[in-house]
């Protein structure tokens, strides 16, 4: 084969300034005995440069946002679970938190956007295929049930009404905790798309650690069973949903994450959430206060490490051909020999 090729070890034969090679020319005789009447294509990289065009997000404002989303949509769920269980501390902790974070996301996705009448343009239309349109809306229904549920329990005033956000936030929180998750897999990214199937699962468990984890940094530990509890729950769901994720995807398709910045960050969030979790249980034993602080830092910090990781994982493997054309050509190879031989005249 003349001109580049993109292999498993990465770019071979690659030849800048020569032309890009277009495919076998001739025919091949297929199944069925007809025969192809354009040329079979070849799968290479265009002089060794990316197949995609890398991701333009921010990565501090998108990764931040996708961070934040998961903060606030597992804060209401435990900010309803708090209040029907009859503790206040711990509700009123959640609600602001849902608030603030749901606010702080909003914000880092206006500002990656550039102007605010941007996001305003994504809710002239609802297209229900569209993960962005179904998210804008999704967002533009929540942040105002979490400020309202907020709102009233600070002013202690409206207590019916601020119940009734409480609960429908809560019902909208898991959809915000993984709808970017789906926003991502929709993309050509070759590492968010392989990972469509657990990728919400992990970032759902992401969110339910983080709203633990704000929860046991700023509660007294009398009132953090719940939080304990949903921690524990989300480092199971988070840790073996990514693992996962990553042995169905193979192991071409895992590298992203098994490499360079992204693994320092991934491998950082598993010790943070499993250790963060861990001091947690230890909640009712020795000095409380301090044990139940830093399991919610190492939650909150270790959640936020698994969106950056896995934000920069999607863009190196968009910046790196073989993890488009390599797969691409498996599956034509594969297609191919299910085919069979070509009948005999």
């Amino acid at each position: 084969m003349t001109g580049s090729d993109v292999t498993r070890e990465g770019v071979r034969g690659a030849r800048p300034g020569r032309e890009a090679p277009t495919g076998k020319h001739g025919r091949r005789r297929r199944g069925r005995g007809e025969r192809s009447m354009v040329p079979d294509a070849e799968f290479s990289s265009y002089y060794g440069r990316p197949v995609l065009n890398k991701p333009t997000w921010k990565p501090l404002d998108i990764a931040g946002y996708l961070y934040l989303g998961g903060l606030a949509g597992g804060s209401s769920l435990l900010a309803a679970g708090a209040q029907l269980t009859g503790r206040p501390a711990l509700a009123r902790v959640a609600k602001l938190g849902a608030a603030g974070a749901i606010s702080l996301s909003l914000a880092a996705l206006v500002h990656d956007l550039g102007r605010p009448s941007r996001f305003l343009n994504m809710l002239r239309v609802l297209k229900p295929t569209s993960p962005m349109s179904v998210g804008s809306w999704l967002l533009a229904g929540y942040a105002p049930l979490t400020m309202a549920a907020a709102a009233t329990d600070v002013a202690g005033r409206h207590r019916l009404v601020g119940s009734a956000a409480t609960v429908s936030a809560a019902v909208l929180g898991p959809a915000v905790a993984t709808y970017t998750a789906v926003l991502l897999s929709d993309t050509a990214v070759p590492a968010w798309h392989a990972g469509y199937r657990e990728l919400p699962f992990v970032f759902a468990g992401s969110g339910a650690t983080a709203a633990a984890g704000l929860a046991l940094l700023a509660v007294e530990p009398g009132q953090t069973g719940p939080a304990r509890r949903l921690a524990a729950l989300g480092t199971a769901a988070e840790l073996g949903g990514f693992q996962l994720m990553k042995h169905r995807m193979g192991g071409l398709l895992s590298e992203p994450y098994e490499q360079g910045r992204a693994h320092t960050l991934l491998r950082t969030a598993e010790v943070l959430t499993a250790g963060g979790t861990a001091l947690a249980a230890l909640g009712d034993r020795g000095p409380r206060r301090v044990l139940a602080a830093l399991a919610g830092a190492a939650l909150l910090t270790g959640s936020a490490a698994l969106r950056f990781g896995v934000f920069r994982a999607g863009v190196a493997s968009a910046e790196d051909p073989k993890y488009t054309v390599v797969p691409q050509r498996e599956r034509a190879n594969a297609a191919a020999a299910a085919d069979g031989p070509p009948p005999v005249p």
